[in-house]
Order: C-alpha cells, then structure tokens, then sequence
C-alpha cells in the first residue's frame, strides 16, 4: 500500500480529480481513506434516489471515502452547511471546491479494481482482484 496525499484547489470538481487523478497515474486500485475541505457546490445522491441533490452554501467537507478504479469512483461524503446541518450521500460530479479539499490516497499497486453487475444486488458492484506478483 502507497500513501497518497492530494490537494485540490478552488473551482476543482472533487469526483472529476480524482477520477482524472487515477487514469494520468494508470492507478487500478485506491481508497479514499479521508478527506477534509470545502465546497461552494455539493452534488450528493441520498439514498434510495436516482438523481443527486444539489447543495449550494459554504459546505464544510466532515468526511470522504470511498473506492477508486478505471471504472471510476465510488465515493461517499457528509458535509455540513453554514448553519451546521449535515447532509451526506454518493458524490457526484459538480462537487466544487471552494478554498481547499485535503484528501488521503490509499494506492494498492498489489490489487486491480472493477466494477460489474452483481444480480443479488442489482447494480455495478466492486470486484477486487490480485495482480500476479513479478517473478
């Protein structure tokens, strides 16, 4: 496992960085261990909704995890609005950064990532897979 430090700027789409994030570097498999910062725009999709809820306030980002492959991400935030309310659900893209968003990469080189339909559950599901080692 490779930790990976990232800082995204003002104006940055949170999902699309990361996303961008892991094609430029060819990475098949990461965690989003945690992430911290703020948002002017918040695209999240709560539970049991198919389209995501757009937030527009001074967000403070309380928590970020998730998975990320060539597939993309799957991400999950809570973040509390101007008035201390806190919303959380799936990140979507649109997530604007305001001041900053300190994020932490977990890189598992040792491991490839993909997501594929899993009929119990009816949706594209993470499936983990181990590279062969180098002889």
């Amino acid at each position: 496992m490779q930790a990976h430090p990232l800082r995204l700027c003002p104006g940055d789409d949170l999902r699309g960085a990361l996303e961008d994030m892991v094609r430029q570097r060819q990475v098949s498999a990461a965690f989003v261990i945690q992430g911290i910062g703020s948002l002017s725009v918040a695209q999240l999709r709560f539970a049991g909704n198919e389209s995501p809820a757009e937030l527009r306030d001074d967000l403070e980002i309380l928590t970020l995890a998730g998975t990320l492959s060539a597939d993309g991400a799957h991400l999950h935030m809570s973040v509390a609005d101007s008035r201390g309310q806190v919303f959380g659900g799936h990140v979507a893209h649109g997530c604007v950064v305001r001041t900053t968003a300190e994020i932490l990469l977990a890189i598992l080189p040792e491991h490839r990532f993909s997501r594929e339909y899993d009929s119990g559950s009816g949706f594209m599901e993470l499936v983990i897979r181990s590279k062969p080692l180098p002889e």
